[in-house]
């Protein structure tokens, strides 16, 4: 089966390591595990595909912009034919707390303007997201100076393990289901793992 997996951000080394750029790191760590790399330009995106188990992937990292980057997803949804069930969105959340992740199918945009864009172009809702957990900003300042900024030391850690679990939560999505992968992933906060 085929799929996509687009990773938001900005594009450019100012925006490399804020929260904005979750996504961009995610669909990056993904395809390191793999073996993959974002060598070629397509889609306004830049790409990275490989075989993973039985399903052929599709990562993308839009170069338009965040809020631009339906023009992108939109493209290759289109370029594909595929069912919305088979894409997968991973964003920053400032409605999650830094190091929380949040699988779920639809819903609203919270005010993303990046999937307000993806959702205006493709004409729905129901493709998956992974939403990782931005924090809020503290009082005073701007949404978008706080996601766009570096993140402070002690949420650092926590911000480096939530980019490290999204991967996994991506791959349970492929091999067991959505469901599956809320169940496993979703719950806040994380449980540590038995031996």
């Amino acid at each position: 089966m085929f799929f996509v997996i687009a990773g938001l951000g900005n594009p450019g080394r100012r925006y490399s390591g804020t929260r904005h750029n979750a996504g961009f790191a995610v669909v990056e760590r993904l395809a390191a595990a793999e073996g993959w790399n974002f060598g070629r330009r397509r889609f306004s995106s830049l790409v990275a595909e490989g075989r993973y188990g039985r399903h052929h992937l599709l990562l993308l990292q839009p170069q338009t912009f965040m809020n631009l980057s339906g023009q992108a997803v939109a493209a290759a949804v289109r370029f594909y034919r595929l069912p919305l069930k088979q894409l997968a969105v991973v964003h920053d959340d400032v409605d999650l707390e830094v190091g929380r992740l949040q699988l779920r199918r639809g819903g609203g945009t919270g005010g993303h303007r990046g999937l307000d864009s993806i959702v205006q172009s493709l004409g729905g809702a129901g493709f998956v997201r992974l939403r990782v957990g931005a924090g809020r900003p503290e009082p005073g300042v701007d949404t978008a100076d706080h996601v766009l900024a570096p993140l402070a030391p002690p949420q650092q850690q926590l911000w480096q393990d939530a980019l490290a679990r999204a991967v996994p939560a991506l791959k349970c999505w492929l091999d067991e289901g959505l469901e599956m992968a809320m169940n496993r992933y979703n719950p806040w906060p994380v449980k540590e793992e038995k031996s």
